[in-house]
C-alpha cells in the first residue's frame, strides 16, 4: 500500500498551466489510476480541503467533489471512512470541514468541549450531532 500526500492529490485535482506541474499532474494520475493499492489520512485530506478552499480559492461545490471522487476510487482507502463521510457531509451542510472532521473522530466520547460557540456548537447541537458539543465556561 501506497500513503499519498496532500500535494500528489492537490496535482491529481488541480490543471496548471505551468509545466513541471503538468509533469507532476501525470505522474499523480498514473500512480493514482494504476491500480495499486493507495491510503490517504485524514491529515491528508484535512489539508486538501484547506488547499483547495483556501489556496485555489475553489468553491465548496468543488471540493465536495473532488472529496467525493477520491473516496469513490476503488483502489484508495481512507483512514476512518465513515468519519470522513461524516465531515464531507457536514461541509455540504455548510459547516466547516475542520470542526467536522474533528466532530466524527471524536464518535466514541461523550462530548466534544469547545470555545467555539457560534459556529460549531449551536450548529451542532442545533442539527442533534452526537457526541454532544459544550462550550466551556
Amino acid at each position: 500500500m501506497i500513503g499519498l500526500d496532500t500535494n500528489v492529490l492537490a496535482r491529481y485535482y488541480v490543471v496548471s498551466p505551468d509545466v513541471p506541474s503538468q509533469k507532476q499532474s501525470a505522474l499523480a494520475r498514473k500512480l493514482i489510476e494504476s491500480g495499486k493499492r493507495l491510503y490517504v489520512s485524514k491529515s491528508v485530506l484535512l489539508e486538501l480541503e484547506w488547499v483547495l478552499r483556501g489556496y485555489y480559492k475553489s468553491p465548496v461545490a468543488d471540493v465536495l467533489t473532488v472529496l467525493r471522487h477520491l473516496q469513490a476510487i476503488p483502489n484508495v482507502e481512507v483512514e476512518d471512512r465513515l468519519g470522513v463521510e461524516l465531515a464531507v457531509n457536514a461541509l455540504a451542510d455548510g459547516f466547516d470541514f475542520a470542526d467536522a472532521l474533528h466532530h466524527a473522530s471524536y464518535r466514541q466520547c461523550a462530548s466534544v468541549a469547545t470555545f467555539d460557540d457560534r459556529k460549531f456548537a449551536r450548529r451542532a447541537t442545533t442539527r442533534g450531532w452526537k457526541p454532544m458539543v459544550k462550550v466551556l465556561a
